[in-house]
């Protein structure tokens, strides 16, 4: 049957706009990760997987899906909701890509308008010990708005199970555990709203840092397979003794795992990143892609592509906002493992790579 296309209207005009604004904003979304999506009629447009939101206006991200059968299937332990390219209304994907792999939680969502981002204020306290204590405390600003938290689960179909368990009570925001936000309502101007309360709520103090060395940096990359960070916050990681203690004490969120892996290396004082590789490779183990120098700054692998480079940003950032002292929850070895081997992460890879390749 024929169905009706939203992108013809100002609505979806608008709906773009806000998504590329998330996207835009470093310490909202970094590289492809997070995703938006707005229902009409019982069809779903949400961003394509391996898409950057920042991109919104000016390519085809969004995929369409039928909502009602997706939520059913998820419901049911159907596996064609894990992908939920089974879901996409064909005739209108004029993108010919897939959606994102957290299309079944947009679907669960009861509200026509959801924003998933993975905001940094947001992470770096829902990766406390005392998370709930201190999110309630920042929430209580915007007491009008409803919320909730979720436990970690892989992103996907396990994920969207325990969202689709707090649908039923139509929460404005749901935190989740070591991965970000949503933010819900009934029209764009209605989330906009609250994506910007929410946000001036969770927002942090930055912990102040020393200047990388850049020279330095420079010299102890040279004839290695590594290069200072072109983006100068992202060396804040190695410039603080706090900052360096949270970042080697595990990971922290999903999308550093998938990009930068679970290892970090760190050099000692006069070595080489080329000296560290070598002997890395001499005990067969495999070479970080993010290097600290302590008190110089960070090095990453000249094999990372954009949406790469950015994780490290978004590292520094998650860090540089988690007080010092703090008890913090990192990923367990199993939800590591479940990352690193999933498809449908290898997928969203594969897609920022070739993106690298067109641009280069």
């Amino acid at each position: 049957m024929d169905r009706p296309d939203l992108r013809e209207t100002n609505v979806f005009k608008e709906f773009l706009r806000l998504s590329s604004e998330i996207g835009s904003d470093i310490l909202k979304t970094q590289g492809a990760g997070g995703n938006t999506s707005i229902k009409d009629d019982g069809v779903m447009w949400v961003k394509a997987s391996g898409t950057w939101l920042a991109k919104a206006e000016a390519e085809d991200i969004m995929v369409p899906v039928v909502v009602d059968p997706l939520v059913s299937a998820l419901r049911d332990g159907d596996p064609r909701a894990e992908k939920s390219t089974d879901f996409i209304v064909s005739e209108l994907n004029s993108s010919g890509l897939r959606p994102s792999i957290e299309t079944s939680f947009h679907a669960a969502i009861k509200n026509p308008v959801v924003a998933h981002y993975h905001c940094v204020n947001a992470i770096a306290l829902a990766v406390l010990e005392n998370r709930d204590i201190e999110l309630a405390h920042r929430m209580r600003t915007v007491a009008d708005l409803t919320w909730v938290t979720i436990p970690y689960r892989r992103p996907g179909t396990p994920l969207a199970k325990e969202i689709e368990k707090a649908a039923a009570s139509r929460p404005d925001v749901l935190i989740l555990f070591n991965h970000g936000i949503i933010v819900c309502g009934d029209t764009l101007e209605e989330v906009a709203d609250r994506i910007e309360r929410v946000t001036k709520a969770l927002a942090g103090v930055t912990r102040e840092t020393i200047s990388p060395d850049l020279a330095t940096l420079d010299a102890i990359a040279e004839g290695s397979g590594f290069h200072p960070a072109r983006d100068h916050d992202s060396h804040a990681v190695a410039l603080s003794e706090v900052n360096r203690a949270i970042a080697l004490g595990g990971s922290l969120y999903p999308d550093h795992v998938i990009f930068l892996g679970t290892e970090i290396g760190v050099l000692q004082d006069g070595q080489s990143a080329a000296d560290f590789q070598a002997a890395l490779h001499n005990e067969g183990r495999d070479v970080p892609k993010m290097l600290i120098v302590p008190d110089k700054g960070v090095l990453l692998s000249s094999s990372l592509t954009a949406g790469g480079e950015v994780m490290a940003r978004c590292l520094a950032e998650v860090v540089g906002r988690i007080p010092s002292e703090s008890n913090v929850v990192y990923l367990s070895e199993s939800d590591e493992y479940e990352l690193t081997n999933w498809e449908a992460e290898q997928y969203r890879q594969a897609l920022d790579r070739g993106s690298a390749r067109q641009r280069a």
